[in-house]
């Protein structure tokens, strides 16, 4: 069982800053890409920014220039830097990993998800 964990969000003003922080944990053999996606109500789910285990990385162009991803390999973490928030950036932010396990004597990799975590930024 893989199982992400988000924390960080919560309500700030426009123009404010917030740090999102996700873990991966369980039998994890390797994840390749983690990273950060969004759904605002009645809109579809949205990448935000991605990030390999190289540390190359892409972000939507509504957040570049304002939001910063990085990642600990060794613990198996994603994070979120925020800054200049604006009140369209309020949505349920949900991390996102392409994780490797090992099952019996094969690797097999899949998508997991992480359950949210709301961000709220008023005007």
């Amino acid at each position: 069982q893989v199982q992400l964990v988000e924390s960080g969000g919560g309500l700030v003003r426009a123009g404010g800053s917030l740090r999102l922080s996700c873990k991966a944990s369980g039998s994890i053999f390797s994840i390749r890409v983690m990273g950060w996606y969004r759904q605002a109500p009645g809109k579809q789910r949205e990448l935000v920014a991605v990030i390999t285990s190289g540390g190359t990385t892409n972000y939507a162009d509504s957040v570049k220039d304002r939001f910063t991803i990085s990642r600990d390999n060794a613990k198996n973490m994603v994070n979120l830097q925020m800054n200049s928030l604006k009140p369209e950036d309020t949505a349920v932010y949900y991390c996102n990993a392409d994780v490797t396990v090992v099952a019996g004597t094969k690797l097999d990799t899949f998508e997991a998800w992480g359950r949210g975590t709301q961000v709220t930024v008023s005007s």
